[in-house]
């Protein structure tokens, strides 16, 4: 430490001192960083926040792609389950036992009917149903007016039918709606304003009448999306409604006894015969289960992802244009539980 010290100029009995030289007592160093030294120290950062940024969009990316992911399981898995859902329900008839016949039954009316008008809903004997790769009820409920059934995709159409799992009192049958009267040697489907003038020892039981025709058209927010929907029978009306956004294709096979061969076989809709609205038997009483294949699709397109999948659908060979969707398929077999011929 420089002890150096100032002299005020006076000093007793001598002249003042002159002041030392700057030279014998320095300052303190403020030395700083060079030019080249900052450089190197931007470019060392530079590369650090690169590193970083890379990393955030890798991130980015990745989760991007498993929500995508998670979007097509969620479809998928929701609408395969729905499905083997309402084709287990297949076929209930409630106490009746034997296939019912359905030419003497009382005929609502109901609008919108699919098929033939009047024979269509009460065709209940007819557990499922099924076109292939075509829609045949364009002239009714499924136009493109008011199903947005898509022409172009040419997936398969599946009807299926049953009374409901829980019984009406026929005192609560609501008068527009249709319902299955069932015992174990009667049935008949009417309508509820007819069900109080039934003598109520004929039947055991009044359930409401399910019957459902699953296709694929879009989705309710943005027809450029495609979703599973079906057209119901609800009140005395057949509604449209969208069961779950996403698929883009479904495909069935039927499972029903070769009668030659005396085994078990899957066939393809066209290669069963009987018409969805017949009164009495067709070969479609013999489908025992029911083999699905459902392609699921992401809702946007993503960047930088190009799909040039083919998809094995059962018989069907599905191969979209090449775009950039990511797809999944979902297959299972769901058996009719209550198959009865």
């Amino acid at each position: 430490m420089c002890r150096c010290a100032a002299y005020s100029g006076r000093m007793r009995g001598k002249a003042a001192a002159k002041p030392l030289s700057s030279a014998l007592c320095p300052l303190p160093s403020e030395r700083g960083f060079s030019l080249i030294e900052m450089m190197i120290s931007i470019t060392i950062g530079l590369v650090i926040v690169a590193a970083l940024v890379s990393v955030l969009i890798s991130n980015s990316q990745s989760a991007k792609i498993n929500d995508r992911t998670s979007e097509l399981q969620s479809n998928g898995r929701y609408a395969l389950d729905h499905l083997k859902r309402e084709l287990r329900h297949a076929g209930y008839r409630g106490y009746t036992a034997a296939p019912p016949q359905s030419g003497a039954w009382i005929t609502p009316t109901i609008t919108n009917e699919c098929g033939t008008a009047l024979n269509f809903v009460k065709n209940i004997r007819q557990a499922v149903w099924g076109a292939n790769d075509n829609n045949p009820f364009s002239a009714n409920c499924l136009s493109a007016a008011n199903a947005k059934y898509d022409t172009d995709i040419n997936s398969d159409v599946l009807v299926i039918r049953h009374a409901s799992d829980t019984p009406t009192l026929a005192a609560s049958a609501v008068p527009s709606t249709i319902y299955l009267l069932s015992s174990y040697i009667a049935a008949s489907v009417m309508a509820g304003s007819d069900v109080a003038a039934v003598d109520p020892t004929t039947y055991d039981e009044i359930f409401e009448l399910e019957v459902y025709v699953y296709y694929i058209g879009s989705d309710d927010n943005d027809p450029t999306v495609p979703a599973l929907r079906r057209v119901a029978l609800a009140g005395n009306a057949m509604v449209d409604q969208m069961v779950v956004s996403g698929i883009e294709q479904i495909q069935f096979e039927y499972c029903r006894t070769n009668t030659t061969a005396d085994t078990n076989q899957y066939y393809t809709a066209d290669n069963i015969t009987g018409n969805h609205s017949a009164n009495g038997p067709t070969d479609w009483d013999g489908v025992n289960s029911v083999r699905i294949w459902l392609l699921a699709r992401n809702a946007k397109p993503e960047a930088g992802y190009t799909n040039t999948d083919v998809y094995s659908m059962g018989g069907t060979i599905y191969d979209p244009v090449d775009d950039s969707f990511r797809r999944q398929i979902f297959t299972t077999v769901a058996q009719l539980r209550n198959f009865q011929n």
